[in-house]
């Protein structure tokens, strides 16, 4: 399996990924791959990989600038989706390391809405004071680079879709 940054030819293939595994979850919008569609648009993908086997596009995780309160330099990790048929062959685990080591030499820290359970092996937690509108706080996740404790609104890309009336 390679890890690597997406190319153009990877479009489609990343749609199909980011479909079919986000269906899966019971909190999925259906629009996960308009978003990252959204982000490239704007050139707001501060990472954008997959993970090959094979020639085959089979994950696929997005990294876009994000504030935290008054703090700029965070990257906001997500999606994260693999194949459903490649489930628990350590491929997300692999593309979350490869965006992790990244992240760290151009980021204050990453955040990221997901389950604590998953995340919390690669060192993000909770924090008292993070926020995102509409959210539980115990989904919302922050690994501050430096240890400061980040607190406040995590401001996503407008690509997501947060400041829309639902």
């Amino acid at each position: 399996m390679l890890i690597r940054d997406e190319t153009a030819k990877d479009v489609p293939a990343i749609r199909k990924v980011v479909g079919d595994a986000l269906r899966l979850l019971a909190q999925s919008t259906g629009t996960e791959a308009d978003i990252v569609d959204r982000l490239r648009a704007d050139g707001a993908l501060i990472l954008s990989l997959v993970a090959q086997d094979r020639g085959e596009v089979i994950g696929y995780l997005a990294a876009s600038p994000a504030r935290i309160g008054g703090q700029d330099g965070w990257g906001l990790i997500g999606p994260l989706a693999v194949d459903p048929a490649r489930h628990r062959q350590g491929i997300g685990t692999a593309l979350m390391e490869g965006a992790l080591s990244r992240l760290r030499a151009r980021c204050r820290g990453a955040a990221l809405v997901g389950d604590p359970g998953y995340y919390r092996r690669f060192g993000f937690g909770v924090f008292p004071g993070l926020t995102v509108a509409g959210c539980p706080p115990e989904v919302i996740q922050a690994l501050p680079f430096d240890g400061a404790a980040p607190c406040g609104e995590v401001a996503h890309h407008p690509a997501f879709g947060l400041d829309q009336p639902r």
